[in-house]
Formats: C-alpha cells, sequence, structure tokens
C-alpha cells in the first residue's frame, strides 16, 4: 500500500479530479492525502477518503513536503499548470525540490500519473 499525495493547480483540479474518477478502484487500495481544496474536489468527485492538509498557499504544500522529508510519503501527484503564476511559486518550488531530492515516485501530468499508478 503506497502513501500518495494529492495536489493540483486551480486550472488542472478538474483534470485531477477527472483521473483519480477513472482509476479510483486502484487509488483505493492506497492511502491519500491531498492539499484542502485539491482532497476535498478529490472526494467529492470519486468518494474515496482522503486524508485533507491544509490549503496548498496556506502550507498544505509545506505539509506534504514535510512528508516527504519525514519518510511518511512514497508518491507525489501534482498537477501543475505551466502556464499561470502561482502567488506561492516558491512554495511549489520546495516541494518540487523534496520529491526529487528524496528520491519519491513524482507525477506532474496525466501522462506521468498513469505511469506510477500503473508501476504500483
Amino acid at each position: 500500500m503506497a502513501r500518495i499525495g494529492l495536489v493540483a493547480h486551480d486550472d488542472k483540479k478538474d483534470e485531477l479530479c477527472a483521473w483519480a474518477d477513472r482509476h479510483k478502484r486502484k487509488l483505493s487500495e492506497h492511502r491519500l492525502w491531498g492539499t484542502g481544496t485539491t482532497g476535498s474536489r478529490v472526494i467529492a468527485a470519486t468518494g474515496m477518503p482522503v486524508t485533507l492538509l491544509k490549503s496548498g498557499p496556506l502550507g498544505g504544500d509545506q505539509q506534504l513536503g514535510a512528508m516527504i522529508a519525514e519518510g511518511r510519503l512514497d508518491v507525489l501527484i501534482f498537477f501543475i499548470d505551466p502556464l499561470s503564476a502561482q502567488p506561492h511559486d516558491v512554495d511549489v518550488k520546495a516541494l518540487t525540490r523534496l520529491a526529487t531530492l528524496y528520491d519519491v515516485m513524482f507525477a506532474n501530468n496525466e501522462a506521468t500519473a498513469n505511469a506510477v499508478l500503473a508501476y504500483l
């Protein structure tokens, strides 16, 4: 059972929710955490349990980063919007840096999320 973090930028939340709904059978085999808004939307779209953290800009990205640094997260699925400026870009960069540093499986779009899920 993998421990999976779910987060998406505002313009990618619908895409992540649709992806999670298509893969809910496989995702339900794992433990899920999500930043506040993203996690709430995934729960509404799929009915799956997701442990909610704070909203990304209010510290949720940092909470996921702490989980990675403490060895409490195996996978990070973060649908990133490369075309929109993010007011909390520093937190986003820190989270992606930690996922890379600690060699956590990291998917930043649907194609890589599909590959990671197939591996699990």
